[in-house]
């Protein structure tokens, strides 16, 4: 029989997260908006380890969510009660029902109360091969948390009432280990008094000058500043490379975006040289590699985009958000470049109302990277970090890699994409780019709740279908995409002939006669879409032949710019590995004795020890 010493220590720890099981948690972050609840965890080969600080001297509750909802939720619950830890692994059913599992998958490694605050630390596999248990992979995990101010009774958890909530994280992320000291030079480029229309989207230009400098330097971290309260208003951030033949007059008040009266310096920025969105943290490049400055070939100045979302349309908004960029003298060995890769944003990126599963494919075709990688680096890039990006319809985002018709591993997916959290993946080993290659952007998307169209474009409520690649060494290569046909897409519901020469925007029906006069966009919305038709149209709208997007820096073009393609002939959809589970909960118990050390005020009596098995 195992048995657990627990420790009785008199006094006040000096600090809540004193003490513990010894293991590292490279990870930590806030769950709740007042600093109650912290959790920090880490993985250790095919489990995944927990910390739990909460300033609670009750039970506190933790788990996973496919929504971030409490339905169909997989949840420990766990705490400290006259004198002796618990950890219950418990699941809930669609009604929202708390069950107790069959199958207890979570250890409980420490535990710790004082007058204030419950630790408890424990793990768990990443596949448990359990139905009441969530699977934790390199997607968006929703985790949901609780608490309440007495521990679990007979009864089972009392209703946490308001001391509850969810947040989207990526737990699998490889851990970022090049700490900055704190005397590393930044800049910030900041928007000054933005006033936000008061509309759904608003895209924010505003171009700013590079600081100055006499030599070679690389930015080796940026961060997000956003204007506290505005976590939800700025949705993401680009930062493009413009042209270097300006004055600092295009350095005044700033504009809107994609506005016909935006000024023409802005045209000339094209190159996007970091992107942010909404949920990410501060993005460090690995201790080899760094984005330049300070060169000819380096950016003088700059446009930040910044996408503002206002579903509520307030009025009065006004915003002083953007990056800083922390920079340094020590040269690093590779410069690090960024390509836009996937679904050329445009009305011909089309999705049928009504369908739960609807697949787009955004292609960085391989006569593309044969003829930039070839000419400027033979022996390929390297690609270190991937940001998916798609709107309010996206449930899924992979970045398929092929090499002379095998696929390779996958460079960066999302099985369960939340639009609330998007944010630089790193890959765990650097995955290289070869002249010939061809890469996938697969989006899923979710229109059930739509009663018309979905287009492609820039608000929210319009999609994208898009991956930033991360890698090194920089080359003259920065937007790889492509758009489907439009007219084989028009043909699917019947249309015959288009007004020609096209002078209006978006272009007008001549024949059939229910669709005459019409612009195809109304075209698609009259047609009756029913799920059997969105299945059809999907098939068709993935084998269609592509417009490819090829282009350089300074608004340059590869030759093959323009150009027509066909999609490889691949495996649709994609088959992912089986998951390989980890021991069972019950064989695991029965050999591993844990220490659990329980820390708290004790007042009035004496230091004791006793021991026990859970």
């Amino acid at each position: 029989m195992c048995r657990w010493p627990l420790l009785l220590l008199w006094g006040l720890l000096p600090r809540a997260a004193a003490g513990g099981s010894g293991w590292p948690f490279p990870h930590r972050t806030l769950l709740d908006s007042e600093g109650k609840y912290w959790l920090s965890w880490g993985q250790r080969g095919g489990r995944l380890a927990f910390r739990l600080e909460v300033r609670t001297a009750g039970y506190v509750g933790f788990g996973f969510s496919s929504t971030g909802a409490m339905a169909a939720a997989d949840i420990v619950v766990g705490g400290v009660a006259r004198g002796r830890p618990y950890l219950q692994d418990y699941f809930t059913n669609a009604n929202r029902e708390l069950r107790k599992d069959a199958q207890q998958d979570y250890h409980l490694e420490y535990a710790m109360e004082n007058s204030t605050h419950t630790v408890i630390e424990f793990a768990r596999e990443l596949h448990t091969c359990d139905l009441n248990d969530k699977s934790i992979t390199e997607s968006t995990v929703r985790v949901i948390w609780a608490y309440h101010h007495e521990d679990v009774g007979e009864a089972g958890p009392k209703y946490h009432e308001s001391n509850r909530g969810t947040k989207s994280l990526r737990l699998l992320n490889p851990e970022k280990t090049n700490m900055l000291s704190t005397d590393v030079p930044y800049f910030d480029l900041v928007n000054q008094d933005v006033p936000i229309p008061n509309k759904g989207t608003t895209y924010w230009c505003q171009m700013f000058k590079i600081p100055m400098l006499q030599e070679k330097h690389h930015v080796i971290k940026v961060e997000p500043v956003i204007q506290k309260g505005h976590e939800s208003l700025v949705h993401h951030i680009l930062l493009y490379q413009c042209s270097s033949n300006f004055s600092d007059s295009v350095l005044d008040d700033g504009h809107e975006c994609y506005h016909p009266n935006m000024p023409d310096a802005f045209l000339t920025c094209e190159t996007v040289i970091f992107a942010w969105a909404i949920g990410g943290e501060g993005f460090s490049y690995p201790p080899h590699v760094g984005l330049s400055l300070g060169t000819p070939l380096d950016p003088h100045y700059v446009l930040l985009e910044v996408h503002y979302d206002n579903p509520t349309y307030k009025e009065g908004l006004i915003d002083n958000s953007g990056l800083r960029l922390f920079y340094t003298a020590d040269i690093r060995k590779y410069d690090a470049g960024v390509i836009e890769a996937g679904l050329w944003v445009s009305l011909f990126h089309t999705i049928p109302p009504g369908l739960p599963d609807f697949r787009s494919e955004g292609h960085c075709t391989l006569e593309c990277l044969e003829e930039a990688l070839e000419a400027e680096k033979p022996s390929g890039i390297h690609v270190f970090a991937v940001l998916l990006h798609a709107h309010l319809a996206g449930r899924g985002i992979r970045l398929r890699h092929f090499r002379k018709g095998e696929e390779m591993r996958l460079l960066a997916y999302d099985d369960d994409f939340d639009f609330n959290f998007q944010e630089f993946q790193y890959l765990k080993e650097e995955q290289t780019i070869l002249p010939g290659d061809n890469l996938i952007t697969e989006c899923r998307y979710n229109t059930k709740d739509r009663a018309r169209m979905t287009w492609g474009g820039l608000s929210t409520r319009n999609e994208m279908c898009l991956s930033y690649l991360l890698y090194y060494p920089r080359i003259n290569l920065t937007r790889c995409a492509s758009i489907p046909d439009i007219m084989e897409q028009l043909q699917f519901i019947g249309v015959k002939e288009i007004y020609r020469p096209v002078t209006t925007w978006p272009f007008i029906i001549k024949s059939p006669k229910q669709y005459k006069n019409l612009s195809f966009m109304d075209a698609m919305n009259k047609f009756k879409w029913t799920k059997k038709e969105g299945l059809a149209f999907n098939k068709l709208v993935l084998s269609l032949p592509v417009n490819v997007r090829c282009s350089k820096t300074d608004n340059a073009e590869w030759s093959i710019q323009g150009m027509t393609a066909l999609p490889p002939d691949i495996e649709r959809p994609y088959q992912a590995e089986p998951l390989v589970c980890g021991a069972s909960s019950t064989s695991q118990r029965g050999n591993v004795c844990l220490e659990l050390i329980l820390s708290f005020v004790v007042l009035g009596s004496a230091l004791s020890t006793r021991s026990f098995c859970p």
